[in-house]
């Protein structure tokens, strides 16, 4: 198994990071505003007490962002958001400010979203790359080896021949630690970044209070913006561990009442991401 020094499987001491004039904070966290229970008031509150910087990546979806900026408690706040592609990977776009976020969401996700606002949008992974271009922001892949028998992966996307491998050169980081995954799939989320000269990013993907921080990463930075610039310098440390699996089971309960409403739209969307899987399967086997 290779150990690289910049990604660190421990469970995050901020106050010790800090010392070390690094700025830690987590880079995957949903709040209320899509399939967590966690108010936004809530989560900037700890992550100010924990002394770590924050960034709402609700899928699809910016209001927590926006609830964020309306609070007065101190946080290096990262304006995010994690779009659900149409092809199947999630993708962490960060921007350097709300307006220009705002203005993102307003003109290429909220136009594109299906029924169920957690759901893939109606852009496909390199439309989506495409339209970020505009903007001053870091785009980085979540969970790039996918959940089980979820298409949410840009490397499984690759492997199944869903999306050209041409995507990961269009890719400012790539996600080598995420909180939800297991140890074997965050290492293959590293040994990608390396192969492939990728920033790297790591996030809790944390949908309760008490996952928070759980991962974060740490660059040389006093600001949103400097953390920023360190991820797409590829100068970043990740430091945090995987939920275990009972709390992941507790965490996949608490957000289950916000999807079974959409149900129908979720299953159409799945349908379509594995419609061109199913074609090359079926194919395959008339032309044997």
């Amino acid at each position: 198994m290779r150990h690289y020094k910049d990604i660190i499987f421990e469970k995050p001491l901020p106050e010790a990071i800090r010392r070390l004039g690094l700025l830690p904070a987590d880079m995957h966290f949903h709040t209320r505003h899509s399939d967590s229970p966690t108010r936004v008031r809530d989560a900037l509150k700890l992550a100010a007490r924990r002394g770590i910087g924050l960034a709402i990546t609700d899928h699809n979806q910016v209001g927590g962002v926006v609830e964020a900026g309306r609070q007065n408690i101190r946080v290096p706040l990262v304006p995010g958001v994690e779009v659900s592609a149409n092809d199947g990977p999630h993708i962490l776009l960060y921007f350097y400010s709300t307006a220009d976020l705002l203005d993102f969401y307003r003109r290429h996700i909220e136009k594109n979203r299906r029924n169920g606002p957690f759901t893939a949008i109606r852009l496909d992974t390199q439309e989506i790359l495409d339209r970020r271009e505009d903007y001053a922001c870091i785009a980085a892949e979540a969970h790039p080896c996918g959940y089980i028998l979820l298409n949410r992966g840009v490397q499984r996307c690759v492997a199944g021949r869903c999306i050209d491998r041409e995507v990961f050169s269009r890719l400012d980081a790539l996600e080598v630690i995420c909180g939800g995954m297991a140890r074997s799939h965050n290492l293959k989320a590293a040994a990608l970044a390396t192969a492939h000269g990728l920033g790297r990013t790591g996030g809790t993907d944390g949908h309760l209070l008490h996952e928070l921080g759980g991962v974060v990463t740490c660059a040389e930075a006093e600001t949103v913006e400097e953390l920023l610039d360190a991820i797409r310098a590829r100068a970043t440390v990740i430091i945090g561990r995987e939920r275990p699996l009972v709390e992941k089971a507790v965490m996949g309960t608490a957000v289950l009442p916000h999807h079974l409403p959409y149900t129908v739209p979720i299953l159409q969307a799945r349908w379509e991401q594995n419609l061109p899987r199913i074609k090359r399967f079926i194919k395959a086997h008339l032309d044997g």
